[in-house]
């Protein structure tokens, strides 16, 4: 019996059109393998109901094809389920795609999608919220916030708002408690992060895992003008937990306490509560990896 596979498609999400990735799919999938069916999003969260009725249909494996956003409403909707995510990464950032290695290039992602090598990855609760990869409540919440409604996307649209945001931008305050240690300090990042980067090869916390059964909570404390270009450097390098601004920490549960209840969970902007019970939810998703 041929595996049953819904790709669902945002026509709207990153750059470039996606009017040829139904032919790709035809010529690429191992039709041998594969029965497909294509979907198209037609409003904000319409993923994820389409995501959830492909899993009650015991559909295989569920593709989102677009962003970081799109692959976010997919995917938790399939937590908990055995219906695997997989990806056609055509978003701004790719963040998750790129932590797994999928390939960024469509007809290279389609045959990795032949391949069915999958893991069972974890993802992240937040009070009653769940995400995948990496979610913050610092400058990051602000540029996802004004990145949802601004009209340049992918990577230059990124960083026109990066500069135009970061002078005027005053740290938060954050309260963390962990394991009844409590610690109160002032941060421009303060993200959970359960992959490694938020996408573009913007590496927050080189040495997470989606596999290990814990999170990493990156602080970014402030720092002048004068240090960004380094700090920026390290984080493309993948080597900014080395600098002296940052902090990392393992955790499995966290409280957090905000000055500024902002957030964004997969570059998905959201108003949030100023106390955040934070926790992993251990091989909880099955993910089709690179």
């Amino acid at each position: 019996m041929k595996k049953k596979i819904r790709f669902i498609i945002n026509p709207i999400s990153g750059i470039g059109s996606k009017g040829d990735i139904p032919k790709l799919i035809e010529q690429y999938l191992d039709l041998d393998v594969f029965d497909y069916e294509i979907a198209y999003t037609e409003y904000r969260k319409h993923a994820k109901i389409l995501a959830a009725e492909s899993a009650e249909l015991k559909h295989d494996i569920v593709c989102a094809v677009g962003g970081d956003g799109s692959v976010h409403e997919v995917g938790t909707a399939l937590i908990g389920t055995d219906t695997k995510l997989a990806i056609l990464p055509v978003g701004s950032g790719n963040g998750l795609a790129r932590h797994l290695n999928i390939p960024l290039n469509v007809k290279d992602a389609i045959l990795c999608i032949n391949q069915d090598r999958s893991i069972k990855m974890d993802t992240v609760l937040v009070n009653d919220k769940s995400f995948l990869g990496v979610g913050g409540y610092g400058f990051d919440a602000v540029i996802a916030k004004k990145f949802d409604t601004h009209h340049k996307r992918g990577l230059r649209g990124y960083a026109y708002l990066i500069v135009r945001e970061f002078f005027k931008y005053n740290p938060i305050n954050v309260s963390i408690d962990l394991d009844g240690k409590v610690k109160t300090l002032p941060v421009v990042l303060c993200t959970v992060a359960n992959a490694s980067q938020f996408g573009n090869g913007f590496t927050v916390s080189p040495k997470s895992d989606v596999t290990d059964g814990e999170l990493e909570l990156c602080l970014l404390k402030p720092f002048s003008i004068w240090s960004a270009p380094s700090i920026i450097y390290r984080f493309f390098r993948k080597s900014g937990d080395k600098s002296r601004f940052t902090e990392i920490i393992p955790f499995k549960k966290v409280k957090i306490q905000l000055s500024k209840k902002i957030a964004h969970y997969d570059g998905e902007p959201f108003d949030v509560k100023d106390e955040l019970n934070v926790s992993v939810v251990p091989k909880s998703l099955n993910i089709l990896v690179g």
